[in-house]
């Protein structure tokens, strides 16, 4: 009779941590990054021409080629430390729904060349440190604070400002691939 108890003790203990690891897994996933452009909320990928990447919604990580191999990384690589996500042009791939965006590769590159500019595009959120605050950012680090991180859910601001959300509620742009004013800082 003992043994059974425990049996089923443990059993409920088990299950218990299941559920609660389940929940915890399916939190956030698939929120679309500060830097990325309003009105694409069901979009799972971003290609970015300067820096030759794309970016998975779902998993908050870059795609980019190195090594011989695409990688998926949470940043950008190191020679992209100062590419400014915010004001960087990110095309949309409203018309990919796998898990390879990089299978059409050649076509993107052709097609969206380094420098590529369309219409006008606006970020979810309002770049870190521009107009938020009469105070200017402050960077120790080579490789923070320019919005070169997935999701904003990672950044951590060495002057500990927080980002604040745009207020202009514009929709998709006219031709569905996002516009926008991208530049290399």
């Amino acid at each position: 009779m003992k043994n059974l108890k425990i049996f089923v003790l443990m059993t409920g203990l088990l299950i218990s941590s299941a559920i609660k690891s389940q929940v915890s897994v399916s939190v956030n996933i698939g929120s679309p990054p500060q830097w990325g452009p309003v009105g694409y909320s069901e979009t799972r990928y971003y290609y970015l021409p300067d820096v030759e990447a794309y970016y998975d919604v779902h998993t908050s990580m870059f795609i980019y080629f190195g090594d011989g191999v695409w990688l998926h990384r949470s940043f950008l690589p190191q020679r992209y430390r100062d590419y400014d996500l915010y004001s960087g042009y990110k095309v949309v791939m409203t018309d990919y729904h796998g898990h390879e965006p990089y299978i059409h590769f050649k076509d993107y590159k052709r097609k969206y060349a380094k420098g590529y500019r369309g219409g006008t595009q606006k970020t979810i959120g309002a770049h870190p440190g521009k107009g938020n605050s009469n105070k200017k950012m402050s960077s120790k680090s080579p490789s923070n604070n320019n919005g070169n991180q997935g999701n904003d859910k990672n950044i951590r601001n060495s002057n500990g400002k927080g980002n604040s959300q745009d207020n202009n509620k514009s929709g998709k742009s006219d031709h569905g691939h996002g516009g926008g004013k991208g530049k290399k800082k």
